[in-house]
């Protein structure tokens, strides 16, 4: 296979954008990343089959908003046809009132709501028609996906599925756009009434309209609490009930208890993990950086830089220490200056992304081998839970020291107990959750927020997990 731009074999991998490359790309657009390594390496070590799973959840997810949209154009529709009968008999109503005189302006009103009417519905049908048109492309990705890997080399299986999610992206482009598409709008068919109607009966022949049919719009509420634009990439509660949401592309967003986005913070870099170590400071993973970066919330700077010297994911801080993913595995604990004072070897399956480190001990997720782990300081495992997960990825735990888990592929919350003995599913699909992916309780309290894989929105939960 060769890079559209250059014509060069693509024999390299930058894991910093996720992009095959060739040697030009690599130079030209890629210099400064790091970790620049093998295509061939990556292609073997890929799990094609998990990549083809994550593609199609996003694949479902962008179907089910091209759905909603459908459902409610064509119920708009419907709606506007009720309302149009409606002015009809409003302007005869009005007609009767009146002598043979009106019978033209009636039949004039008549036509022009018709013919406006007749517009905005032609405007929804031919939405309707474009976003099925997308929606039937989507479906044939999602057909495509499934024979991807079937008789090719798994470099050719490797690349088929990063094809087709690179389109994925541009639906998501597509469906971000929608927001500020007047087309979205509702749109319904009112008339105003010339109020001097009644007072010049009399005078008919001076009267030329007896009201003015309009399109009032309206915004569709696409089902998402809060709309945050672009994928999550992590969110933890802050001590004061407000928390904090790290976007995909690296912007720390400080948003209210009510989930309203308050500011965005001003630190340098693409952030990834975060967690908070006091009141007024909170500690942030840079993964392409390999480093954490100490941040002072009250005046706004960075207070100090940690390097690793590995790439960095998900971080926590707990009795004056940090632990933070570093790669699948290790999860290394710091002190607040840098100083290593253990290395936890893991094994996991996907990155370490979504941890926790409470009493000395470190629950992590592995999304890919679908496992909830528990080990202590020392690097010895306390507990597994694998039951019934699908693909565990945001944790957090209760005041009574349960583990809750966004089980992000099975669209359920489940709350593990402290031991990692027994669960229940707190959340289900059937409440409306979809493909959950971090999950923040509040201090001393019973509540918090769940995000969903892509960051479309945040939805507040109150429970009692005791």
């Amino acid at each position: 296979m060769e890079c559209n731009k250059h014509n060069q074999p693509l024999s390299l991998y930058c894991p910093s954008h996720l992009m095959p490359s060739c040697d030009v790309c690599i130079s030209t657009s890629h210099s400064k990343c790091n970790g620049i390594t093998s295509l061939a390496s990556v292609v073997e070590k890929t799990k094609i089959e998990n990549s083809k799973e994550s593609v199609e959840k996003d694949i479902n997810y962008f179907l089910s908003i091209l759905d909603q949209l459908v459902t409610s154009k064509s119920k708009n529709i419907k709606t506007g046809e009720n309302h149009c009968i409606g002015v009809k008999k409003s302007i005869n109503e009005i007609r009767k009132e009146i002598n043979k005189h009106l019978d033209h302006l009636e039949e004039k009103l008549c036509q022009e709501t018709d013919i406006i009417w007749n517009q905005e519905k032609s405007k929804a049908t031919d939405f309707i028609s474009e976003i099925e048109g997308k929606r039937e492309n989507w479906k044939n990705m999602k057909e495509h996906l499934q024979t991807v890997t079937s008789n090719i080399s798994k470099l050719q299986s490797f690349l088929g599925v990063h094809q087709i999610e690179q389109q994925v992206h541009q639906c998501q482009r597509y469906i971000e756009d929608l927001e500020n598409d007047e087309r979205t709008k509702e749109v319904d068919i009112k008339m105003k009434q010339n109020d001097e109607i009644e007072k010049i009966i009399g005078k008919l022949v001076s009267i030329e309209s007896v009201g003015e049919v309009s399109v009032v719009k309206t915004e569709i509420n696409l089902n998402r609490e809060t709309s945050l634009r672009r994928k999550a990439q992590g969110m933890i509660c802050l001590i004061d009930g407000r928390f904090i949401v790290v976007e995909l592309d690296g912007k720390v967003n400080l948003l209210s208890s009510d989930g309203k986005l308050q500011k965005q913070l001003p630190i340098p870099g693409e952030a990834w993990g975060v967690t908070q170590i006091n009141e007024d400071t909170i500690a942030i993973t840079y993964c392409s950086e390999r480093a954490i970066k100490i941040f002072n919330m009250d005046n706004e700077t960075v207070t100090k830089v940690i390097k690793l010297g590995k790439q960095c994911y998900g971080l926590s801080f707990s009795n004056n220490s940090l632990a933070v993913g570093l790669n699948k595995d290790e999860i290394r604990i710091i002190d607040l200056e840098g100083n290593t004072l253990k290395s936890i070897q893991v094994q996991s399956e996907s990155y370490l992304n979504h941890l926790v480190y409470c009493d000395k001990r470190v629950i992590f997720s592995d999304s890919t081998g679908k496992a909830v782990y528990c080990v202590d300081d020392s690097g010895k495992q306390i507990w597994e839970y694998k039951q019934d997960l699908m693909g565990p990825e945001g944790l957090c735990i209760d005041t009574y020291g349960n583990i809750i888990a966004a089980d992000c592929d099975s669209h359920r919350i489940i709350v593990i107990s402290k031991d990692g003995q027994d669960s229940k599913v707190l959340i289900s699909k059937e409440d409306g959750l979809e493909y959950p992916k971090f999950i923040c309780f509040k201090h001393n309290e019973s509540s918090g927020f769940i995000c969903d894989s892509t960051g479309r929105y945040l939805a507040k939960f109150n429970l009692s997990c005791e």
